[in-house]
């Protein structure tokens, strides 16, 4: 991971900004966790301002863009991380997990470390993505498959979990993968593209970048995708997830539709 985002991370800032409904569903799944770990924290875009934040990351070039006024950060992996256990009430790991070279061991880190909660934001393999990966980056697709781990894996190390579906807006200011599902033009920009680590992975593409955006000028990407124009959100696979369960230590909560329960 340190060694991708010290290639790829100048800039970062500008092109993945926190969205405040993304934002505001992570929020609501920390509970009233006060004292938090942020793991694979990047430039800080999704921490808290009203709690007590310590962040981790391995990227130099990532921590160089960390704002005076963010939350202090440490230089360091998910699967070391240099706290005791039990120092936070809960760990925050946003987009990150993917890119730990021991998955389990990093979940088995962040568990250590917090008291009452760990929060998740990541992508759910199980899912069939969007039509970006689907129509022009299938290899992409089959790639991501094997680096986010399955929801059964993650309860494996974390026990019980409650996942929630977390649709993407339309309008989403965050410039990660599935981000732009409803402005494909975007994807043909080569600086959104640079805040993506998916495109990282793809040695040449501009031939499928060339078909995209010959479907966008001949109007065959509106005709196929028409039913997307209307919509405000789309679920195109990303998932919060929260372990223990918010309801784990008390009677359940009002029953979510956009929520499951995954055992260990």
């Amino acid at each position: 991971m340190s060694a991708l985002y010290d290639a790829i991370g100048d800039g970062y800032t500008r092109r993945r900004r926190a969205d405040p409904r993304l934002a505001a569903a992570l929020w609501a799944a920390l509970g009233d966790a006060t004292t938090l770990v942020n793991v694979g924290a990047g430039s800080g875009s999704y921490e808290p301002s009203d709690r007590n934040v310590v962040a981790v990351e391995p990227s130099a070039v990532m921590l160089a863009q960390r704002s005076a006024h963010a939350a202090p950060a440490v230089c360091a992996r998910a699967e070391a991380l240099p706290f005791a256990d039990g120092a936070f009430d809960g760990a925050l790991a946003v987009l990150t997990i993917h890119h730990w070279a021991d998955q389990a061991r990093g979940l088995a880190e962040c568990a250590r470390v917090a008291r009452e909660r760990v929060v998740l934001l990541t992508w759910d393999p199980a899912s069939d993505g969007f039509w970006l990966v689907r129509e022009y980056f299938p290899e992409l697709l089959a790639h991501d498959r094997t680096l986010f781990p399955r929801l059964d894996a993650i309860a494996a190390v974390l026990g019980e979990l409650e996942v929630c579906t977390l649709p993407i807006p339309a309008d989403c200011v965050d410039g990660f993968l599935g981000a732009f599902w409803q402005r494909p033009a975007a994807y043909l920009d080569p600086a959104e593209r640079a805040g993506m680590s998916s495109f990282a992975r793809v040695a040449d593409p501009a031939a499928q970048l060339d078909r995209l955006r010959a479907d966008i000028d001949s109007g065959a990407w509106a005709a196929r995708h028409a039913s997307l124009m209307g919509r405000t959100e789309l679920d195109v696979g990303y998932r919060v997830v929260i372990a223990p369960p918010v309801s784990h230590h008390g009677a359940p909560r009002s029953v979510d539709p956009r929520c499951s329960r995954v055992a260990r």
